[in-house]
């Protein structure tokens, strides 16, 4: 009699598989999961460092027309953007009915100011004419710098440096000739006064009250304001009208002044949202010695000063651009065409040193790194990364050493 066979082997092992399974199952559910990161690659290019602050044109030379003498100033008819000549456009007629008659001792004084003023102009013939051959000089001195950099003889920094000097000194000698006629303008004024101040010499036609005294303009250019339009009795040295280039434009930057201790002169800035597609180009003339207080949107004071530029384009590529336009100006205080870049956002602090996540192959590997310029965006790496590796870009508290990680994508820069 035969006994009855038992289950078959693979029956019997069966829990013992499950319960492998099982394991296996348990073991995947609680193996650490790769966490997805945001990687960017470490590359090689451009860097500039710049501060960025708020800016506003205004022209550079430009002449305030007073009332020389007390008087019935009659209505103007001019309105701001009218074209005016030197000399030959009548901006004002002041009736003084003879309240310019000069006493004695005002007719010295009016003598004194007619010797005043020309002296004041021929000081104003030697600056210009100086101002010219200074202009004359470095615009020779950057055509042979030109003729040097196309051959490549001469340095991108050097012939930058030369052609600061020919823009400031092609500049200065416009501001001199500005002054020339401005000059000129205030003697014949006061030649005008002294001469109107005088007795008649007999047998001279009297007329009522004296002819009318008409103000031309001073400089070549359009009218910038009109502070007076009516009719009115104004005194001695009231203002009437502003006149100017409204084409000589210069930009003048609000900046705090601790950002103003690293700004050079000629420094390039670059001038956006001004209105126009393209940027415009400037370089820095002058940072003001002077700071100022100011009271900002949060009510914390702050010490700004006002940095100058020059604009570098031509007229031609901003044609409708105006007198106190409101600009964003950029002012390059750093670059680098060649410089080892890293996101700021994958670089931290941590105990005094400057650190990063580099992902190699799928772990985080935290490396230690020297850095230099930053701009808030890029930042320069001195040592301890290398081109083509990727980097972390805002590590979360997840991330360590080792952590096993999975790119989500790796920004082009």
């Amino acid at each position: 009699m035969t006994k009855p066979s038992g289950p078959p082997a693979w029956r019997r092992r069966l829990p013992l598989l499950g319960g492998v399974l099982l394991v296996g199952l348990i073991g995947i559910g609680l193996w650490p999961r790769a966490i997805p990161v945001e990687v960017s690659a470490v590359s090689r290019g451009p860097l500039v460092v710049t501060v960025d602050e708020e800016g506003m044109t205004r022209v550079r030379n430009r002449y305030t027309v007073f009332a020389p003498v007390a008087g019935q100033l009659q209505r103007i008819d001019w309105k701001a953007g009218a074209e005016v000549e030197a000399s030959r456009t009548p901006l004002a007629v002041l009736e003084s009915s003879g309240s310019d008659f000069l006493d004695a001792r005002s007719q010295a004084q009016a003598e004194a100011r007619v010797r005043g003023a020309e002296a004041a102009r021929e000081a104003a013939v030697a600056q210009r004419e100086r101002a010219a051959v200074v202009a004359r000089t470095f615009a020779e001195d950057l055509g042979r710098a030109q003729s040097l950099r196309a051959r490549s003889v001469l340095s991108a920094q050097e012939f930058d440096a030369v052609e600061l000097r020919a823009s400031t000194a092609a500049q200065d000698a416009r501001a001199a000739e500005f002054a020339f006629k401005v000059a000129d303008f205030e003697l014949e004024q006061a030649r005008a006064l002294l001469t109107r101040g005088l007795p008649k010499p007999a047998g001279a036609p009297a007329t009522a009250g004296g002819e009318p005294l008409v103000i031309t303009s001073p400089v070549s250019g359009k009218i910038l304001r009109v502070f007076q339009e009516s009719a009115r009795v104004v005194p001695a040295g009231f203002p009437l009208m502003e006149v100017g280039d409204p084409t000589d434009l210069e930009v003048r930057i609000e900046v705090l002044s601790r950002d103003g201790v690293a700004i050079q002169p000629g420094a390039r800035v670059i001038l956006e949202q001004w209105g126009g597609v393209e940027p415009l180009t400037a370089r820095v003339r002058l940072v003001e010695p002077s700071a100022f207080t100011k009271i900002s949107a949060l009510g914390v004071e702050e010490q700004r000063v006002y940095v100058v530029a020059d604009f570098a384009d031509p007229v031609a590529r901003r044609p409708t651009l105006g007198d106190s336009y409101r600009v964003e100006a950029r002012i390059v205080t750093w670059e680098n065409s060649d410089a080892l870049r890293a996101p700021a956002g994958a670089l931290f602090q941590r105990r005094g040193e400057w650190q990063t996540y580099v992902v190699s192959g799928n772990r985080a590997t935290l490396q230690t790194v020297k850095v230099g310029r930053s701009n808030g965006i890029e930042t320069e790496v001195l040592s301890g990364l290398e081109a083509g590796q990727n980097v972390i870009v805002y590590p979360g508290d997840k991330v360590a050493g080792g952590t096993r990680v999975t790119p989500l994508s790796v920004a082009a820069r």
